[in-house]
């Protein structure tokens, strides 16, 4: 069987993050998305059709023709016309049943092997408050009837999560799928004329699915695969006088010096320097080629690889870019005064968050002067800088 995997998209609600690379490639415990797409795609599809656009060429240089087993095929959709649309650019390489999943959205596997097994369904997640998603109405147990773009009404729902099992018959209803008023072919137009014509089945979800549509998602994902899935495996240079407690993940290569304390569930890539005297709190991941320093703490963030985090610098709840460079006594502020939840600017709308803590996102080879304050929600792009002491109000685009 194949696997579409939607990965053409430029996603900037993701912004800073996916400025210089494509979402599937962003890391959650050292891993990218799509790698994690693929894994879960173990035993259920041969093959993986990957509909690349933005920046394909980092996706091919990462994955080549074949990962863990599956051989991968590409195709190129060169407007993003809609995920009606990006399908349709697949109908000339399938005509077998056929998967299609978000490029940006993990799934649990045994979900994916269940969907597999049924003709022709979508993939749906229990949820309390159906209106943030497409409720998918069912009757005769898990017959879809009818799809409803984010109902008004709050109740409990089974919510449309991107994972479709077609048959090759979805590419003749697609081509004769009319426009929405985004002027795009939608998936779920298709959907709902193939349920209204045959016997489209819903597929509760029974583990994971963790979506990615905005920055701190990486944080949740990254927290959920840590307390699922990291082993306890120390493969680099330990001091003696380090502290290690809970599972905590250490790449070859990697030095802890004396006087850290690393607080599980941790993730730590290779080649990095850790310490002396700082504090790896739960739910954190290093990259590869990482350095931190003197009496640092982090919290519950990402670094990407080749990021530095100098001395006395305090990260919680963030994601910094790669090759990122925090000077010296940088602070990322997470918590309120007033103990509300964050907002953020995305695509100029304040969006709430719903996090009670949040700290910055940083972007690739960005630059901070000592003593930088972020405050919460703070985004800076790539390439950009702080000056020595400067407290960061607004984002930085340039």
């Amino acid at each position: 069987m194949k696997a579409i995997i939607m990965a053409a998209g430029k996603s900037t609600r993701t912004y800073p993050l996916t400025i210089t690379k494509p979402k599937p490639l962003l890391k959650v415990m050292n891993k990218a998305i799509l790698a994690h797409q693929l894994e879960a795609l173990k035993g259920v599809a041969d093959t993986a059709v990957l509909v690349v656009g933005y920046r394909a060429e980092m996706i091919h240089e990462a994955f080549g023709d074949r990962y863990n087993g599956i051989a991968i095929e590409y195709i190129e959709q060169r407007e993003q016309l809609g995920t009606g649309h990006a399908v349709l650019q697949c109908a000339n390489c399938i005509n077998e049943p056929f998967l299609v999943l978000n490029g940006d959205d993990l799934y649990d596997p045994k979900d994916l092997a269940r969907l597999a097994t049924t003709e022709q369904a979508a993939l749906a997640k229990p949820v309390d408050d159906a209106s943030m998603y497409a409720e998918l109405e069912v009757r005769d147990g898990s017959r879809l009837v009818r799809i409803v773009e984010k109902p008004k009404e709050i109740k409990a729902c089974l919510a449309n999560i991107g994972a479709y099992k077609f048959t090759p018959a979805a590419f003749d209803v697609l081509k004769t799928t009319s426009k929405s008023e985004r002027n795009e072919i939608e998936i779920t137009s298709a959907v709902q004329t193939l349920a209204d014509t045959s016997d489209f089945r819903v597929v509760a979800t029974e583990g994971y699915w963790l979506p990615t549509g905005y920055p701190w998602h990486l944080l949740e994902v990254n927290e959920y695969f840590l307390n699922h899935f990291l082993k306890a495996d120390i493969q680099g240079e330990v001091s003696p006088a380090a502290h290690i407690n809970g599972t905590v993940s250490i790449g070859r290569g990697t030095v802890i010096r004396p006087g850290v304390v690393i607080d599980g569930p941790v993730c730590i890539g290779e080649d990095c320097t850790i310490g002396p005297n700082c504090w790896l709190r739960p739910n954190t991941t290093i990259g590869n080629g990482c350095r931190v320093g003197q009496g640092v703490e982090i919290k519950g963030s990402i670094l990407m690889d080749g990021a530095f985090a100098c001395h006395l610098t305090y990260v919680g709840d963030s994601v910094i870019g790669e090759h990122t460079n925090l000077g010296c006594g940088t602070i990322t502020a997470n918590v309120r005064h007033d103990g509300k939840t964050h907002m953020t600017v995305v695509n100029g709308k304040k969006v709430d968050t719903g996090r009670r803590k949040l700290g910055a996102f940083l972007g690739d080879h960005v630059h901070t002067g000592i003593h930088t304050s972020l405050l919460p929600g703070r985004k800076l792009w790539p390439n950009t800088a702080t000056q020595p002491g400067e407290v960061v109000k607004k984002d930085i685009t340039e």
